[in-house]
């Protein structure tokens, strides 16, 4: 493994979208240095934001903001966290901010976004990550009693790159777990298969992750959701195998049993889902490989007529 020797500056840090993966890591970045971060957001969401400010663990946070179209100078690193129906839009919103050395980084569920980002802006902007944590988000106000951790990296690792080194280094000094794994693609296909497992039979059974650890019954229905993933993952060249099950079982089993999946806070909250994003992947992809996913497709349509 090999570092370029090409530098490369970290000075202004754009986020799109504050839901709670976004505001936790928006928030610990401004702790570092306020003058750091700036949030892209529409002039109402703006307003909404100002007149109930955004909280972290009960602190206050005062943004910098940026509308869509305003003249700004381009983003060294743009994080986007918003929900996969909201993408089109965020991706229109952040165009403006892009220029020839920005590194947009998705933080957002699934597989498939760093490919739309990519599409619109340019693959060589684009990392790929995923997010482990527990935070609970109500209004503007987030909760979290593990920061978690960010998984990144190029979408191949083999040769580390100067921005890769330089966001570890950032993440390092604003106090933010981070791993840059050898295999980004088997990383973020193992994420994808704790999400479809763990985020779509909490909302189904509208239970926090504690009956996951104790309830058999409530275990095996989200080991078959994501024992359809390890499936399908042989089939697009992945790989991943029971070893990835049972770390998604070891990583289940730490989280705090109280806490609630995202799918779950969404059901809760009258939110649409992101269903499309775990089971309607995995049926598609079914679908292309040939592959049953009766687990996902139930889980599916539970999901959707929950949603109606």
């Amino acid at each position: 493994m090999t570092h370029s020797a090409t530098p490369y500056r970290i000075q202004r840090v754009y986020f799109i979208g504050l839901g709670a993966i976004g505001l936790k890591y928006a928030a610990r970045l401004h702790d570092l240095d306020p003058s750091l971060v700036a949030v892209i957001a529409s002039a109402a969401r703006i307003a909404a934001l100002r007149a109930t400010p955004p909280t972290v663990n009960g602190k206050r946070y005062d943004f910098k903001f940026v509308e869509p179209g305003q003249a700004a100078p381009p983003a060294d690193l743009i994080f986007v966290a918003v929900k996969a129906g909201q993408l089109p839009q965020a991706i229109d919103d952040l165009r403006g901010f892009v220029g020839p050395d920005t590194c947009v980084v998705s933080l957002m569920n699934g597989i498939s976004s760093e490919e739309q980002i990519g599409a619109a802006i340019g693959p060589e902007h684009v990392l790929y990550a995923n997010v482990y944590m527990d935070a609970v988000r109500s209004g503007n106000a987030v909760t979290y009693h593990d920061i978690g951790r960010i998984v990144f990296g190029e979408k191949d690792n083999s040769i580390r790159c100067a921005r890769v080194d330089a966001i570890e280094a950032l993440f390092q000094r604003a106090g933010i777990p981070c791993v840059v794994p050898a295999d980004m693609m088997r990383a973020h296909w193992a994420k994808f298969m704790l999400n479809a497992g763990i985020n779509q039979a909490s909302a189904v059974l509208r239970a926090p992750y504690g009956t996951f650890q104790v309830n058999p019954h409530a275990r095996a229905l989200m080991i078959a959701a994501a024992e359809e993933v390890v499936t399908l993952s042989r089939h697009a060249g992945i790989g991943l195998g029971p070893e990835d099950i049972q770390n998604f079982v070891r990583i289940m089993d730490s989280l705090t049993p109280t806490a609630k999946t995202s799918m779950l806070q969404d059901i809760e909250a009258g939110r649409p889902t992101e269903v499309d994003l775990f089971a309607g992947t995995i049926i598609e992809l079914g679908q292309r490989y040939g592959v049953a996913t009766p687990v996902n497709q139930t889980l599916y349509q539970i999901i959707k007529a929950m949603e109606a």
